[in-house]
């Protein structure tokens, strides 16, 4: 996989909704009870049980979402010892949990710091541009329409399931999906692992279109065991929402400027002007 660095494509006007969507995804990561020893390895039982407990609250879960069966028993942050030795306790939820909620409050939580720096890295990188095009409002509308658009069609794809969902990359692909209709000439650096970090400029349409067909390849389970524990299909739907909404924003939209070639020789040498 390729690592995106840069994106030879300024905007016109600063991207506070930008900004402020990675701002709060990293305020609300470094305010999850327990996620600092759990992502160092060196967590405490405790902390274990909280972090399960508030990802148990906030967290979306295709059970609970589709079919509204909302769990007897949860977590609820404190350790006890049972017959099976120490564990986290469970007991009644003492909240009211909604489900079409969790959608949006799973869009910022983060289950490590790798998981967390990726999705910011996509959104800083892609997603000026988007809101520079569809202005602050509306983009901030866009973000949390393929966020939800993501998370309910991953639901509905495996409705049965318990499993807790969280993450930003649903709606980040609704970016990245808009960004190839969109940009889809616009050049982009980026890192290519072999042997060493090969820096590469590629158009748009390739690092993102890459991107867009190894979610599909590994959301079906191909190359990856059981398709992992990442939601690829939560990627393949918000990626495809992105694109059909930005479809009507194509005509009218400005091409990115042409990238200075690399000089070589003669053309290197600085010319006097008049």
């Amino acid at each position: 996989m390729v690592i995106p660095v840069h994106d030879v494509n300024p905007a016109r006007r600063t991207p506070w909704v930008t900004y402020a969507l990675i701002a709060a995804n990293f305020v609300v990561f470094l305010s999850t009870p327990g996620v600092v020893g759990s992502v160092t390895g060196g967590g405490t039982l405790a902390q274990l049980c909280h972090l399960q407990a508030f990802t148990e609250h906030y967290a979306l879960v295709p059970r609970e979402l589709i079919h509204h069966q909302l769990p007897r028993l949860v977590p609820t942050g404190e350790t006890g010892i049972g017959a099976h030795g120490p564990g986290c306790v469970l007991a009644p939820p003492s909240y009211a949990k909604s489900p079409a909620l969790s959608v949006f409050t799973a869009m910022f939580l983060h289950g490590g710091w790798l998981h967390l720096l990726g999705n910011m890295l996509f959104l800083w990188i892609f997603g000026n541009n988007i809101e520079d095009r569809m202005g602050h409002v509306r983009y901030l509308l866009f973000y949390v329409v393929c966020g939800y658009a993501a998370g309910y069609g991953f639901a509905l794809l495996d409705p049965g399931s318990g499993q807790p969902l969280i993450g930003a990359s649903g709606a980040i692909a609704g970016v990245l999906g808009a960004y190839l209709v969109l940009y889809p000439s616009a050049r982009v650096w980026v890192l290519v692992p072999f042997l060493i970090f090969l820096p590469l400029r590629l158009p748009a349409w390739l690092v993102l279109g890459f991107w867009f067909v190894l979610q599909a390849f590994y959301s079906a389970g191909e190359g990856v065991s059981s398709a992992g524990t990442v939601a690829y299909a939560a990627h393949v739907v918000g990626f495809i929402v992105g694109m059909l909404i930005a479809l009507p924003l194509r005509q009218g939209t400005p091409p990115p400027p042409e990238p200075r070639r690399l000089l070589f020789g003669r053309q290197a040498r600085p010319r006097h002007t008049w």
